[in-house]
C-alpha cells in the first residue's frame, strides 16, 4: 500500500509525534509512505533525518505528491482543506475536542472524507454531533513507546508540559505548586524528563485524548490529569492515575497526595504502563489504522 500523509503542523507535538511513529510503522510492514509537510516543520526534517520521503506542502509539489498514491491520510484541519480537495480516498485524523463548525464550507469538507479516525470516543461523539455517519468514524487511539523501566530513586521531579497554549494549564499548576509549597519543572522535551518524574501533571481546559499523559504513564510516571475530554479514556482514577478538576487547590491536594503515598504512586504507575502496553502501543496504533485503510480502499 501506498499512503500519502499530509500533515501542517511546524512545532513536534503530539498529533506530529503520532504521524512520524506511523509512518514508520507502516514502512516497518512493507508500506511505502510520502510525507507532504511545510518544509520549515519539525516533523519535516524528523522525516528527512529518518530517511522518509518527504516533500513541501506546496501545490506545485502536487502532481509529484500524488504519483502513485492510493490513499491520503490527512493529520490536522488544515491538513484536511488541503486535501479535500484532492480526489484520492481520503482519510482523517480527528484530534481535536471542540465542536465543528456547522457553515457550508465545513460541512461540504467533512463530506469529502471516507473515514475519519476519532482519537477517543469523546472525539467520535464530537464527530457524531456534526452528522458525520457512524460508519465512516472508527476510534483509533494513540500509541507510545515503552521505554525500559528506570529506578524510583531517579524519579525527584514534579514534572508538567511546558505550554504556552493557554488551554494547557500551566498557570493553573503553577497556583497548585505555589499552594502545596511543591516546586514543579516544565518540561518542553518529555522524552528525556519524565524518567526523573515522581509525578506527571496535566491540566487542560479541553483534550481529545492526551498523548502526553500516555507518554507518561509508558515511561512510569504516576499521572494527576484533568478530568476532562477524552483523558478519562486512559487515566482511570484510583487505577491507572488520579483525575482531579482544574481547581488549583484539588490539584495540590492531588499532588501531595501522590508524594506522600509511596505505595500508591508505584501501584498507579505500574498498571498504568501495563495499560499502555496492552491498549495504547505503537504496534496497536498502526495496525487499527492499517484496518481502516484496507477497508477504505475495499
Amino acid at each position: 500500500m501506498f499512503i500519502l500523509h499530509i500533515d501542517s503542523g511546524l512545532e513536534m507535538r503530539g498529533g506530529q509525534w503520532q504521524a512520524l511513529y506511523l509512518m514508520r510503522g507502516l514502512i516497518a510492514q512493507g508500506h511505502r509512505v510520502r510525507l507532504l509537510s511545510p518544509p520549515q516543520s519539525q516533523l519535516f526534517q524528523a522525516a528527512q533525518a529518518q530517511q522518509i520521503e518527504a516533500l513541501p506542502m506546496r501545490l506545485t509539489q502536487l502532481p509529484r505528491a500524488l504519483g502513485g498514491v492510493q490513499i491520503i491520510h490527512a493529520h490536522d484541519a488544515h491538513a484536511h482543506s488541503f486535501a479535500a480537495f484532492l480526489t484520492k480516498p481520503l482519510v482523517v485524523a480527528r484530534r481535536v475536542a471542540f465542536p465543528i463548525k456547522r457553515g457550508p464550507a465545513s460541512r461540504w469538507k467533512y463530506r469529502r472524507a471516507r473515514h475519519y479516525l476519532a482519537v477517543s470516543e469523546h472525539v467520535r461523539q464530537k464527530l457524531i454531533q456534526a452528522n458525520v455517519p457512524e460508519a465512516r468514524i472508527s476510534i483509533v487511539y494513540d500509541g507510545v513507546p515503552s521505554p525500559p523501566p528506570c529506578k524510583p530513586e531517579a524519579r525527584t521531579r514534579v514534572v508538567a508540559l511546558d505550554s504556552e497554549d493557554p488551554g494547557k494549564g500551566k498557570k493553573i499548576v503553577e497556583q497548585a505548586a505555589a499552594l502545596a509549597d511543591i516546586p514543579v519543572h516544565f518540561s518542553d522535551n518529555l522524552l528525556r524528563d519524565l524518567p526523573q518524574a515522581a509525578v506527571f501533571v496535566y491540566i487542560t481546559d479541553l483534550e481529545g485524548l492526551g498523548s502526553a499523559a500516555l507518554l507518561a504513564m509508558a515511561n512510569g510516571a504516576p499521572v494527576v490529569a484533568s478530568r476532562v475530554g477524552g483523558l478519562p479514556e486512559i487515566v482511570e482514577d484510583g487505577v491507572t492515575g488520579l483525575l482531579t478538576s482544574n481547581d488549583p487547590q484539588d490539584i495540590a491536594r492531588t499532588i501531595q497526595h501522590l508524594l506522600s503515598d509511596r505505595p500508591l504512586a508505584d501501584r498507579l504507575a505500574s498498571q498504568a504502563r501495563a495499560r499502555v502496553e496492552r491498549k495504547f502501543s505503537v504496534d496497536h496504533m498502526v495496525n487499527e489504522t492499517l484496518r481502516v485503510y484496507e477497508r477504505v480502499l475495499s
